[in-house]
C-alpha cells in the first residue's frame, strides 16, 4: 500500500519553458536559511512557539478571530494562493515548485513541511505538503481553509492500485473515500459521513483527463487506511468487489476537513504499486511519474481543462 513516501531528491535546476510555456524557475533550498526563509519567518515562528490551539496569523478572518502563523505553518497572510496543490511529500511539494510553478517562493518550512507560491498560467497557486496520515493532512488542510483563506486543495500523491484493471502509473481520481478510520464517526454524533470531493473539481479533473493518452486515467472510489502495513487480503478483495480502485492514506480525512470548512477538495493519485502484482515503482521514478495527475489537479483547480500535452 502506498501512501507517501521519502523519496531521493536531486539537486535544484531551472529548466526552460515547461506546461505551457510557463517559466519554472530554482527553488531557494530550504537548508540554506538566508536564501529560503522569508526574512521575518523566525519572529512568527517565535510569536507562535508550541501553541496546540488556535494559531495566531497577523491579521483577522470573520468568525474565527485574528489569524503571524499557526503551530505548524509559518506563512503570514496573504502568503497562500485560494488554489493549493496538495502532495504528501516535502520533496515532492519542492519538485512542484520547481517545474510547475513560475517565481515560486518558500512560504512555509516548519518541522520540515514545505510550502511554495507562485503563478501558473498567470494565476496564483500554491503547493503544500501534507505528511502521511489522515491526522496530518487534516492539521494542513483545516490551517488552510480556516486561516489563510484557501478555498480549493487538491491531494497530488500515491496509491496503492488494487484490481488488476489499474496499472502502475496509472491514474486514479477519487470520487469517493471509503475509510476505517474514526473520522467517518467523529464529526456527527451517531452518523457515520460518507467522505466525497467537490462535484465542481471531479467534473473539471475527468473532463481534464480525458486530454490524457500516455496512459489510463481511472475515476472511482479509493480506501483511505490508517495503516500502511495493513495485511488484511479479505478487506482488500472486499473492497475491490465493490470497484474500490486503489488503497492510500488521506483522501478521507482531506474530504472530511474540506466539508467542515465549508472548501472544495478533491485526491488525485498515481500509482506507484500494485497490492496484486506487487510491482513498484522505484525511489527516483517517484520523484518523476506524478507530473500528469499534477497538471489534471492544476487544471482543475483553475476550472481550466487546456492541458498541455
Amino acid at each position: 500500500m502506498s501512501g507517501g513516501s521519502a523519496d531521493r531528491h536531486d539537486a535544484p535546476t531551472a529548466p526552460g519553458a515547461r506546461d505551457g510555456g510557463e517559466r519554472a524557475v530554482a527553488v531557494p533550498d530550504a537548508a540554506v536559511p538566508d536564501a529560503a526563509v522569508p526574512a521575518d519567518r523566525a519572529e512568527r515562528e517565535r510569536a507562535v512557539g508550541d501553541q496546540s490551539g488556535a494559531s495566531p496569523v497577523t491579521g483577522t478572518r470573520p468568525g474565527h478571530g485574528p489569524v503571524t502563523g499557526t503551530p505548524h505553518i509559518a506563512a503570514g497572510p496573504g502568503d497562500f494562493a485560494p488554489l493549493v496543490l496538495m502532495p504528501g511529500d516535502p520533496r515532492r511539494a519542492r519538485r512542484i515548485a520547481e517545474t510547475f510553478l513560475a517565481d515560486a517562493r518558500l512560504v512555509t518550512d516548519v518541522r520540515g513541511v514545505l510550502g511554495y507560491t507562485g503563478t501558473h498560467r498567470g494565476e496564483p497557486l500554491s503547493v503544500l505538503a501534507s505528511g502521511m496520515g489522515i491526522p496530518s493532512v487534516s492539521i494542513y488542510a483545516t490551517e488552510l481553509f480556516r486561516h489563510y483563506g484557501v478555498r480549493r486543495i487538491v491531494r497530488v500523491g500515491t496509491a496503492g492500485a488494487l484490481p488488476l484493471t489499474v496499472a502502475v502509473r496509472d491514474v486514479v481520481i477519487a470520487s469517493a473515500a471509503h475509510t476505517d478510520s474514526s473520522i467517518s464517526r467523529v464529526l456527527v454524533d451517531g452518523v457515520s459521513l460518507s467522505h466525497t470531493p467537490s462535484y465542481g473539481l471531479l467534473r473539471a479533473a475527468a473532463n481534464a483527463a480525458g486530454q490524457q493518452g500516455e496512459a489510463a486515467v481511472h475515476i472511482g472510489p479509493v480506501f483511505t487506511s490508517d495503516h500502511f502495513y495493513l495485511d488484511r487480503p479479505a478487506l482488500f478483495d472486499a473492497l475491490e468487489r465493490r470497484g474500490t480502485l486503489a488503497v492510500e492514506m488521506e483522501a478521507a480525512g482531506l474530504y472530511a476537513v474540506a466539508a467542515t470548512e465549508g472548501g472544495e477538495a478533491l485526491a488525485v493519485l498515481t500509482a506507484s504499486d500494485h497490492l496484486r502484482t506487487e510491482e513498484a515503482l522505484s525511489a527516483a521514478e517517484r520523484e518523476t511519474c506524478f507530473d500528469r495527475a499534477v497538471r489534471i489537479a492544476a487544471a482543475a483547480l483553475l476550472g481550466d481543462v487546456r492541458i498541455s500535452p
